[in-house]
């Protein structure tokens, strides 16, 4: 009897050794990933900065950061949850608010131009990617389509159109591949954001 008590302890002293050896390398792993996704952006901005700072205005620059910071944050979710908030759409929105209501206020003709130019961007990106989410029977994400409506804002409509092409089509290929590989099936889904997001920075760095 005392020797059956001796194995079970054992072997639930094992299960726990297990469990909290499977913790440790789930949270090694996902501090591992925050450290990547933190380098990756400070990579991205110090880039950006260096190549814009001398060379835009600073309402141009303010837009700029606002929307590749809040984009990385779509991306991010999108790779981890596979949905991009209701609630970070909302914050594009009121920031493209914030920093555009001055402009308007202070320079009137400029700033209904930039409003005018934003809204062609939210029409042209939130309506193509809502047109195909309609066609594909919701094969496109609802959040996808709320966010590229969102970043039209802040691309205007001159750069949206380019950085949803850039964006799809680096996600095909991608797609494509992975299917050929088998490394996904067919039916299989990808997040979209971090395509559209290295869409909406080749279009930041190509303007």
């Amino acid at each position: 009897m005392a020797e059956r008590q001796w194995k079970r302890v054992l072997v639930d002293n094992r299960f726990n050794i297990t469990m909290d050896c499977a913790e440790r390398v789930k949270m090694d792993l996902k501090n591992r990933k925050i450290a990547i996704y933190c380098i990756g952006f400070l990579i991205i901005m110090s880039v950006w900065l260096v190549v814009f700072a001398d060379r835009s205005s600073a309402f141009s620059l303010v837009r700029s950061a606002l929307l590749i910071i809040l984009s990385y944050i779509a991306m991010v979710f999108d790779i981890n949850t596979k949905r991009i908030p209701n609630t970070l759409v909302l914050v594009m929105i009121a920031g493209w608010l914030l920093i555009l209501l001055p402009v308007v206020f202070f320079d009137t003709e400029n700033g209904i131009v930039l409003l005018t130019d934003s809204l062609y961007g939210l029409l042209s990106g939130g309506g193509l990617f809502l047109l195909v989410y309609l066609i594909s029977r919701k094969g496109l994400g609802g959040g996808d389509v709320k966010f590229m409506a969102a970043a039209g804002l802040y691309l205007g409509f001159s750069e949206t159109i380019p950085a949803i092409l850039y964006g799809t089509v680096l996600a095909t290929i991608v797609g494509l591949t992975l299917i050929l590989s088998k490394k996904i099936g067919r039916k299989d889904t990808m997040p979209l954001a971090p395509f559209l997001f290295v869409g909406i920075m080749i279009t930041i760095f190509t303007k």
